[in-house]
């Protein structure tokens, strides 16, 4: 049984729909010329939409933003930030005042120029980057129902509503994330699309000549156009995509820039604020006399009643939760607590010791295979996936089953060759709650995943990418297959964890830092070749610091080897090859860099070393001059790979151990000459 809907509010008689809307028009309208830049149009087109939507069928609650089971709305147009600051303050959201509305996209408000999830109460996610909102719209649509298959209706019951423009639908990613949803019938989804026609350079007509409607519905969703200024056409549309069996496009034919006499239709209401004499002109058009951003009380108190609408339907939602069994409401609130249970804790303890009595010498994306399998039981709201690649991420636990349409109670998702979508619908599933997502793809399609696994390092959401075959020890397939500069890129992305562990051991850690870190998304880069162990398990999680001593030569050192994944192996044989000749060679395991700069410069200082250092990683060097000093080498990749036998490959690039000892007795040389001249 649905829960009940939730009470339209019956408009005021002395209060239009028209009305409402202006109030969205001209606070939007006023925040851009006060701030002298922003994005008129889009809100300006869309607020009768925006109006009929938060009026009548969106269940909220400005008192509890956060409230599990509210619908949730995305700006996928995110440019159009003012449409939804402007509803925000209208429906009561306290942190969201007139005040933040004059200080639009100024330093330290609460309105910047783009929504920004965790920064603004209310706001679902960051969007900006057009068809990111639409994608990530799909993952809160999939974990809606996920949750809802386990939980049932009393607890997990609500829509996900998306405005998004041309330029979302344009995005490859769009394509990705509509297939996607469609096949798994999310009906749950309800995209309005501001269809005004119009882009930055000008017509749509321009550049793009798709039937969207067509397009939809050959993807599995249902589709229809209506005139989007009117609001029972608009109402009824709605009424009829929350009923469907499949997620549900609204095509609303707006008028860019609704008003606005010499601006309205054209792109030069899209970007820029109307100017003074064209507000002047819209404030007569629209029969709105009253001062920058003043809300006639009769107006704004419609809208608050609109915005106290959900209250009653949040406390039944309440009532409802608490005569569920205590059975099926424990592991309810369990999904939606971020924390890591205690059953967890000891299954990852019990297989890192295993790891290290039996010392497996296994590719790291074998070992991480063996970490999902040992806590998938342990952690059920650990929600897998791949795109397409699963025998080859090794993402699979035995355990999981997989979601389907007719089958929303499975753990491990198939995204099909839909990288993109995948990291987006990821995020989308973090932002929801009740799941830790993660998915699996080679580390080389990174940069197909990369705009969304950048939001979510800016939201500071934790999103887990299982990225395979990290070297040129993949081999044969190639250099279109071999990542090179990939470490490097990924790294350079703040707030993200980018870990490249060297054994079994180090995987099992890095796991665990990944599923700790609940302001941080993170990428595992995993080997296809093998390795040997070289790890004991120790009480302390070592990579949880970064880098830290493997091999500690006891009277002191004349050099610090430091490597990554499978060149830790390589700068090991290297420091038994500098022994032979007497010299002093520590090694550096550093599976996270991230992680090592956070730590205190004196362990810094103690793990590195005051003496010549080597990095050692099949990639290019990128930042690694930081950790080298002036002194320093690298050995490594300095262009693309090519396709051989891995063992053939790390011998034609240099990247063995015999280079690695060569590298270190220059370096130690050029400080001794140093020393003498000084």
């Amino acid at each position: 049984m649905n829960a009940p809907a939730l009470s339209r509010i019956a408009v005021c008689p002395d209060v239009s729909h028209a009305e409402m809307a202006n109030a969205i028009r001209f606070l939007v309208i006023d925040a851009v010329e006060q701030a002298k830049s922003g994005h008129p149009g889009m809100p300006m087109g869309m607020a009768d939409v925006a109006t009929v939507l938060f009026s009548q069928f969106l269940k909220f609650d400005p008192a509890d933003p956060a409230w599990p089971d509210r619908d949730r709305f995305v700006l996928s147009a995110g440019h159009g930030s003012m449409l939804l600051y402007a509803l925000l303050h209208l429906t009561g959201y306290e942190a969201v005042t007139s005040d933040e509305l004059k200080a639009f996209r100024q330093w330290g408000s609460k309105t910047p120029g783009h929504p920004e999830y965790g920064h603004t109460p209310g706001v679902e996610t960051t969007t900006g980057p057009l068809g990111q909102g639409i994608a990530t719209a799909v993952g809160m649509a999939l974990a809606e129902r996920l949750m809802n298959a386990r939980f049932g209706d009393d607890c997990v019951d609500h829509f996900t509503y998306v405005i998004a423009g041309d330029g979302c639908l344009m995005e490859g990613l769009s394509h990705e994330a509509i297939s996607l949803a469609g096949h798994l019938r999310l009906n749950r989804l309800i995209v309005l699309f501001d269809d005004n026609e119009i882009s930055i350079d000008g017509a749509t007509s321009l550049s793009c000549s798709d039937d969207q409607v067509a397009r939809f519905k050959a993807s599995g969703w249902s589709a229809c156009r209506i005139d989007g200024h009117d609001p029972e056409a608009i109402a009824a549309a709605i009424e009829r995509a929350r009923t469907s069996d499949r997620p549900s496009l609204i095509a609303c034919r707006t008028l860019i820039g609704f008003g606005a006499p010499n601006r309205q239709g054209s792109e030069k209401a899209h970007g820029a604020p109307l100017g003074a004499d064209e507000v002047a002109k819209t404030r007569d058009a629209l029969n709105w006399p009253h001062q920058p951003f003043q809300i006639p009380e009769s107006i704004l108190a419609q809208w608050r009643k609109a915005g106290s609408r959900g209250h009653a339907a949040r406390r039944s939602w309440i009532e409802r939760t608490k005569r569920v069994s205590a059975a099926a409401r424990s592991p309810f609130h369990d999904a939606l607590n971020r924390n890591l249970p205690s059953g967890y804790v000891d299954a990852m303890a019990g297989l890192r010791d295993r790891f290290a009595a039996e010392r497996p010498e296994i590719a790291t994306r074998q070992a991480s295979q063996l970490v999902i399998n040992a806590i998938a039981e342990a952690l059920p709201n650990l929600l897998g996936g791949s795109a397409d690649l699963t025998h080859s991420n090794l993402t699979h636990a035995k355990t999981h089953r997989p979601v389907q349409a007719d089958s929303l109670d499975g753990s491990y998702i198939h995204y099909g060759v839909r990288e993109h979508a995948m990291a987006a619908a990821m995020n989308g599933i973090a932002l929801h709650g009740g799941f830790i997502p993660y998915g699996g793809t080679f580390l080389s399609f990174a940069d197909y995943s990369r705009p969304a696994i950048r939001l979510a390092a800016l939201m500071a959401i934790r999103v887990i990418h299982v990225m395979t075959h990290d070297s040129i020890g993949l081999g044969e397939d190639g250099p279109t297959h071999q990542p090179v500069e990939h470490l490097a890129s990924l790294r350079a992305i703040p707030n993200l964890l980018v870990f490249r562990p060297g054994d079994a051991v180090e995987t099992a850690e890095a796991w665990d830092c990944a599923l700790r870190a609940q302001s941080n998304p993170s990428v595992l880069c995993l080997s296809r070749q093998a390795m040997p162990t070289f790890r004991e398990a120790g009480a302390q999680n070592l990579v949880a610091f970064g880098a830290y001593l493997v091999v500690d030569p006891e009277e002191g050192r004349d050099v610090t080897l430091i490597a990554t994944g499978s060149e830790v192996s390589i700068a090991m044989r290297a420091a038994e090859l500098l022994a032979s000749v007497s010299v002093r060679a520590a090694v550096v395991s550093a599976p996270c860099f991230d992680l090592f700069r956070q730590q205190s410069r004196e362990y810094r200082t103690a793990v590195l070393g005051r003496v010549p250092r080597i990095g050692v990683e099949a990639a290019v060097e990128g930042d690694w001059a930081r950790w080298l000093g002036d002194d320093g080498e690298f050995v490594g990749m300095t262009g693309f790979g090519a396709s051989a036998p891995a063992e053939t490959l790390y011998r034609e690039f240099g990247i063995t151990a015999d280079a690695v000892a060569k590298a270190a007795l220059r370096c130690i040389a050029r400080a001794r000459m140093a020393t003498s001249y000084a």
